[in-house]
């Protein structure tokens, strides 16, 4: 994990769901999970599973639009409307999966994670989205008003807008100082 990265990142089992995001770089149009191979090498290597699962075309759809809608859902949390689609795609993916309930020795009661390879590992992300809305770190995970990249707001006043003020925030308000240029007659 880079300087970057680690300014960045999410505590706890939210960092998962930040990296789960973070696997599609729209900036640079790469994208971590494109295929079953790389899926299921992702999955091991996150330590949702133990060994690279088996993983279907059809898994890397299913965990492709659970990112894209988690995206989305983090744009909200940055201020931006939300896509209802997002809303379809998250509960689409929540249908598929299992999660189990468990009390902790203080009585608590958590959603745990259940299922095998891609199915386990959804059902790990909405449980720690689940566990994030519900500890109150939920609000403070965001995508970057420029790139999209997740960011973990760990400002007082929760206003991070940017991943990196210097590069997205600086593009940002140089588009902005441009369109206000243009504006004023000559």
């Amino acid at each position: 994990m880079n300087e970057n990265d680690r300014r960045l990142a999410a505590p706890g089992e939210l960092e998962l769901v930040r990296d789960f995001v973070n696997t599609c770089d729209l900036e640079k149009v790469t994208d971590r999970i494109d295929s079953p191979e790389a899926l299921s090498s992702w999955l091991a290597g996150q330590g949702f599973v133990s060994d690279p699962p088996e993983v279907t075309e059809d898994d890397v759809t299913r965990v492709r639009s659970l990112r894209e809608a988690l995206r989305a859902m983090l744009l909200a949390n940055a201020g931006f409307p939300l896509d209802p689609g997002a809303v379809e795609g998250f509960n689409d993916a929540a249908r598929a999966v299992c999660l189990g309930v468990q009390a902790a020795d203080d009585g608590g009661i958590a959603l745990v994670p259940a299922g095998e390879g891609p199915d386990r590992a959804i059902s790990r992300l909405l449980s720690a989205v689940f566990a994030a809305q519900e500890n109150g770190t939920w609000p403070r995970l965001k995508a970057c008003a420029e790139c999209r990249w997740g960011l973990y707001d760990r400002t007082k006043n929760r206003s991070a807008a940017w991943c990196d003020p210097a590069k997205c925030g600086a593009r940002a308000r140089s588009r902005r100082y441009r369109e206000r240029r243009r504006g004023t007659p000559a």
